[in-house]
């Protein structure tokens, strides 16, 4: 076994790295996949020009493929504050490469009406929010500081392997509360299973991302931002089979000139060294 021993805020851990676990969603290109926002599907197409065919099946002698996506709906991806700004500003450039201590933790969303919390002005009576109090009570069982917080949603099955969110509020998001408690963590990189931590349709209010990134209401600019280094994955796939616990947490994209890109969050089990 591949261990190595590491020291974050006063505690020490010890890092399996030679068990590494992705929480990304496998995209296929050809079949199953998941969609938000009602985007085109993700696509491949063999690339082809006067006497080439990029596709072996067809008698190329290679494969070349033209790929067709929109981060933000069509898998898991890794976004930045250049997600609501005007300046375009590109996710590698916040997320430089690393590894960070994380926590990842299972949630129930809660109807609106028993949460006692906010929710979007719009919602609907029963409408699922993720609230603080749920974030709370999971995050008081791993008691510590984390860089990075990874939030899997209940019930968790691979049918959100090729989920279809459509219509104004398709999946739980976070309450104002809970995104306040996140930052109030100190959490710099959000993972969570859900395809927006906002409402699908509010708007363009996106109360949590701003909050998220420090960016007040009606800010268009990235310097507004008290927290432009930080990053929200979205549409990670946590299989039940990854517990809850530590991690060590590496994002890995592409270096990408655009404010998201799709991303591979691997996670290496971390237990404290005592």
């Amino acid at each position: 076994m591949s261990e190595v021993l590491l020291t974050r805020g006063g505690r020490r851990y010890t890092a399996d790295l030679s068990n590494p676990l992705s929480i990304a969603m496998p995209l296929d290109f050809d079949g199953v996949q998941p969609n938000h926002f009602g985007a085109p599907r993700a696509h491949a197409q063999s690339l082809a020009g006067p006497g080439f065919v990029g596709d072996v099946r067809a008698g190329g002698t290679v494969n070349c493929e033209r790929l067709t996506l929109v981060p933000h709906c069509n898998g898991t991806h890794t976004e930045c504050v250049g997600h609501v700004t005007s300046d375009r500003i590109a996710v590698h450039e916040v997320l430089r490469g690393g590894l960070s201590i994380a926590r990842l933790v299972s949630v129930r969303a809660t109807p609106t009406g028993a949460s006692g919390e906010q929710s979007d002005p719009e919602a609907t009576p029963g409408e699922p929010v993720i609230t603080a109090a749920a974030l709370g009570r999971a995050l008081a069982t791993l008691p510590g500081e984390a860089e990075a917080l990874i939030v899997r949603t209940l019930p968790n099955d691979a049918s959100k392997l090729g989920r279809r969110y459509e219509g104004a509020a398709p999946a739980p998001y976070l309450t104002p509360e809970a995104a306040a408690l996140v930052v109030a963590a100190g959490v710099r990189h959000l993972v969570t299973d859900l395809p927006s931590i906002d409402r699908a349709v509010d708007h363009g209010r996106l109360a949590a991302h701003r909050a998220f990134w420090g960016l007040p209401p009606e800010a268009r600019r990235a310097h507004d931002a008290a927290r432009r280094d930080a990053t929200i994955t979205e549409l990670a796939w946590i299989a039940p089979t990854v517990h809850d616990g530590w991690y060590l947490l590496d994002l890995q994209l592409p270096a990408f000139m655009s404010d998201a890109a799709p991303s591979r969050p691997i996670l290496y089990p971390v237990h404290p060294h005592d």
